[in-house]
């Protein structure tokens, strides 16, 4: 009897050491990758822009590990989708930080996603790279913005409007979607529009809900506004209400000659689903097309091809394209990658400090700099006009690299605010 206890116990003790280093093989296995999170909407009114985005990380992530990985170790991308649905961010946040321990997060597209995550993010001590064009008014220590602040973007196509070469506009209609980033950017355009003499009845100011499908009012109303004189259409509107929108403009005859319309959030894969024949020579601001001629570009266009080839993705298998927010993507995780190797760790606070002055050989032609102090990338500015391929050529840029201004000049009281993040 003994003697079987004995076997028994022998047996459990065996077993045990058994579980405890399969449970020990697991954890090694698990700590010899580094977790990456991916927080873009793969479904719903947003998932025409942001899809491509994390099949950007992914392609990022692969030749990063193809060329030996991070401080030894391979990257693991942790997918998940927020389906255009604001709160639902703030959970698969909590899920990427707290359940997944993710190192970093690259996602988002709306402000209003980014406004959800924030918190979170801010009170988990987490890392976001945020890679879209947005309203500014922001600077918190636990994100990046690879994407424009106002005056990388807004600020300079309205410029370019004003300017005898971009039809010297006098009329404005600032259209866009009924959220945070349209509204603020409005804000600043309409104070810097006074401050270049535009008087209020020469603004008018639109917003459509997300989704919205009908603009047959709203292009007929901005046709009648323009009969008051030269009028140039800023165009806030984001997601997949922009294939309607710029359908109505080609129904409604609304040539660029006589109303320009200067979007903020529409590139090349946004007009993949419309007919550009009648939009020839509308405009788009951004801080990259994929038509720029430079070594940089033309690396990153054949491989976003080859994987896109690889991987079967669709629509980009057959006519891979490129934008603005994949190129912000694609530098982001790059300097990541770069702060974690200088910081020796992947500790937030360690990675935020080695972030500091990153540069990167950015697709755009410039060699991209994040600012020593306030988390934005400074960027060279392109405005182009859309060709009949849904392309762009471009028409206008900045003569160099311009750095952000996180806070408005435009915003009574932000001349006040330091131009860095509060430390935590």
């Amino acid at each position: 009897m003994m003697n079987r206890r004995g076997n028994l116990k022998a047996l459990a003790t065996a077993a045990a050491l058994v579980a405890g280093s399969l449970t020990f093989s697991v954890q090694a296995l698990a700590a010899d990758t580094i977790k990456v999170g991916v927080l873009h909407s793969l479904s719903g009114t947003m998932a025409i822009s942001e899809t491509v985005l994390k099949d950007t990380v992914l392609m990022a992530i692969d030749e990063i590990n193809a060329k030996g990985g991070v401080l030894g170790k391979k990257l693991e991308p942790v997918i998940v989708d927020p389906a255009s649905n604001w709160p639902l961010f703030a959970e698969k946040t909590k899920q990427l930080l707290g359940q997944d321990k993710v190192s970093v997060i690259f996602g988002c597209w709306t402000s209003v996603s980014r406004k959800s995550v924030l918190p979170v993010v801010e009170e988990m001590n987490g890392l976001l790279f945020y890679p879209v064009q947005y309203e500014g008014e922001e600077l918190s220590k636990n994100v990046f913005y690879t994407g424009a602040a106002p005056n990388q973007q807004a600020i300079p196509a309205v410029d370019y409007l004003m300017s005898k070469e971009g039809g010297a506009a006098k009329r404005w209609v600032l259209l866009g979607t009924d959220y945070v980033y349209p509204r603020t950017t409005n804000k600043i355009l309409r104070a810097y529009l006074k401050s270049k003499g535009v008087a209020d009845k020469d603004i008018d100011e639109k917003y459509t809900p997300f989704g919205h499908s009908d603009y047959q009012t709203i292009v007929a109303d901005v046709k009648k506004f323009s009969a008051g004189g030269k009028t140039a259409v800023v165009s806030t509107i984001n997601g997949d209400s922009n294939v309607p929108f710029y359908k109505e403009l080609g129904n409604a005859g609304l040539k660029a000659k006589d109303v320009p319309v200067v979007a903020f959030s529409v590139g090349e894969e946004e007009l993949r689903g419309v007919d550009t024949k009648p939009l020839v020579g509308h405009l788009a601001a951004w801080n990259y097309f994929m038509s720029i001629k430079n070594p940089a570009n033309d690396e990153f266009t054949k491989k976003w091809a080859a994987y896109a080839k690889a991987k079967n993705i669709a629509g980009h298998k057959d006519k891979p394209l490129t934008n603005d927010p994949m190129e912000a993507t694609y530098i982001g995780i790059n300097m990541w990658k770069q702060a974690v190797e200088k910081a020796k760790s992947t500790d937030t606070d360690k990675v935020i400090a080695a972030m500091a002055g990153q540069t990167f050989k950015a697709p755009s032609g410039i060699t991209s700099k994040m600012d020593e102090k306030n988390h934005h990338l400074h960027k060279s500015v392109f405005i182009g006009e859309i060709k009949a391929d849904g392309q762009f050529n471009v028409v206008w840029k900045t003569p160099g690299p311009v750095k952000a201004k996180p806070w408005s000049p435009y915003i009574p009281g932000n001349d006040v605010k330091p131009d860095e993040p509060a430390k935590k």
